[in-house]
């Protein structure tokens, strides 16, 4: 585990997340193209586990893209202010939701260009809904594979997760992009964690960012 290399190759790496994360698959409560969007958008800044909670009675409430674009933002409020910057994205949500109605007949697009032009919409969640639901090759960064990328070498430290997203798709096989996208958010989000990472566990101490600067040594 901590034999002496440089860099692992993506290859390694990607063998290294299918022994740890065979399963890996996105953990966010959905059933169509809309209830995945909506999750989505409600998880900017607050954990999946978080929005799994508060959707159900909120799908329950609004089950279409029709009902929520109708709502009352004051209503929508209620039912998700539990996690953070709840008033914008109920806003957010609604402003989807009609607009999904208005210029897409109710269906959300399998179009980054067009997703990206909804309210709530940026580059992570167009990906994800894409990848997720519409099986397009995308990689999603999010705060967990823009943290692995670095850490493991994959990106610098000071790169956007825009660069970071073109230097994963450029370092990986399209046909395995989606399935590399969750490896990395599990891998982020149960071993190589923000704070106090389980390096005793983990298979790329021996080029690691964060294990040299922190941990090689202690």
């Amino acid at each position: 585990m901590n034999q002496v290399k440089n860099r692992m190759t993506a290859a390694e790496i990607m063998n290294h997340l299918n022994i740890l994360f065979p399963n890996a698959d996105c953990e966010l409560v959905h059933h169509d193209a809309y209830t995945l969007a909506i999750s989505v958008i409600l998880s900017a800044q607050t954990t999946d586990a978080a929005v799994n909670k508060i959707t159900p009675k909120l799908f329950e409430q609004y089950p279409t893209v029709f009902d929520l674009a109708s709502a009352k933002q004051s209503d929508v409020e209620r039912y998700i202010k539990s996690i953070g910057l709840f008033r914008n994205k109920a806003q957010n949500i609604i402003g989807f939701s009609k607009e999904v109605v208005s210029k897409h007949n109710g269906i959300v697009p399998n179009s980054f260009s067009k997703l990206i032009d909804l309210p709530g919409v940026g580059q992570k969640t167009a990906n994800v809904i894409l990848s997720v639901w519409y099986h397009v090759p995308r990689i999603a960064v999010d705060t967990h594979v823009n943290r692995v990328s670095k850490r493991l070498r994959l990106a610098y430290q000071n790169d956007d997760v825009f660069t970071v997203e073109k230097k994963l798709m450029k370092k990986f096989p399209k046909d395995q992009w989606s399935r590399l996208h969750h490896q990395m958010i599990f891998f982020g989000r149960y071993l190589c964690k923000s704070r106090n990472p389980e390096c005793e566990r983990c298979p790329f101490t021996s080029f690691c960012y964060y294990y040299k600067n922190n941990k090689k040594g202690v």
